[in-house]
């Protein structure tokens, strides 16, 4: 494997998304590599965070009426790709470890799905899981994709944000730690840059400081992203300075 190569496995070195070879050659790259390994520590860390993004505390009532639930529901069999049950040699544990990371991000959207079936009908939350799910995979895919690559930034307001980009899937994700709350009535805004014209990419959770979003759109031609303070609801076009732009890596 080529030394430009070994620069793109930051993401999947961090989500545990490479084979066992690959993972030597890459740790014995990190050794001599300090901006791979500047960013495979701010990965971590940030990653490390999102499990305490999505913390909530069940209510007492919530094990008794899942329990009930599930004895209630036909179980479906486990479904299992055609290419995991030929296990190809050197794609096998990738492909295995990019669907347990995914199954644990969906899991942790799901549950906002189960809390949504206590105040509505099951049809419903399942349709409201299966969204989040969904966005949940692609999200993962994006960061475990084998040319993703990191830029990191300071935000102007004390937060950091890093933006993991895929050409080949041509979405990017951006993550944030120690993010304050917006003001009230007001929201963070994605924004792809397309040769400075800002086009928009999505809100942020409000109430999430260390949060991983998707990133609306594709890429496309965009060099770059940005962040602004937006009133609640978003904006067509930014409204604020910038709390950063953040270019992304070649």
């Amino acid at each position: 494997m080529s030394t430009a190569d070994l620069h793109t496995l930051t993401g999947a070195y961090v989500l545990h998304a490479l084979a066992p070879d690959e993972r030597a050659e890459f740790e014995r790259h990190l050794q001599v590599c300090p901006s791979c390994a500047q960013e495979v520590r701010e990965l971590s860390a940030t990653a490390g965070r999102l499990a305490l993004a999505v913390a909530v505390v069940p209510p007492p009532a919530l094990k008794a009426q899942v329990m009930g639930r599930i004895s209630a529901e036909r179980q479906e069999a486990p479904w299992v790709p055609r290419q995991a049950r030929r296990g190809v040699r050197g794609r096998r544990g990738r492909a295995l470890s990019r669907f347990a990371l995914a199954a644990c991000i969906a899991a942790a959207a799901g549950f906002g799905g189960v809390a949504v079936w206590q105040h509505g009908e099951a049809q419903d939350a399942r349709d409201t899981a299966q969204r989040a799910q969904r966005q949940s995979e692609e999200l993962a895919s994006v960061l475990a994709a084998p040319d993703a690559k990191a830029s990191t930034a300071k935000l102007s307001d004390g937060g950091r944000g890093t933006v993991v980009v895929s050409q080949r899937r041509n979405k990017a994700v951006f993550l944030t730690s120690g993010l304050p709350k917006p003001p009230q009535g007001k929201v963070y805004q994605l924004w792809y840059s397309d040769a400075g014209t800002m086009r928009p990419a999505g809100l942020m959770d409000p109430a999430a400081t260390d949060s991983a979003v998707l990133m609306d759109g594709p890429l496309n031609a965009a060099s770059g992203m940005g962040i602004t303070v937006e009133p609640a609801g978003g904006s067509a076009k930014p409204t604020s300075d910038p709390l950063a732009l953040v270019n992304f890596p070649a």
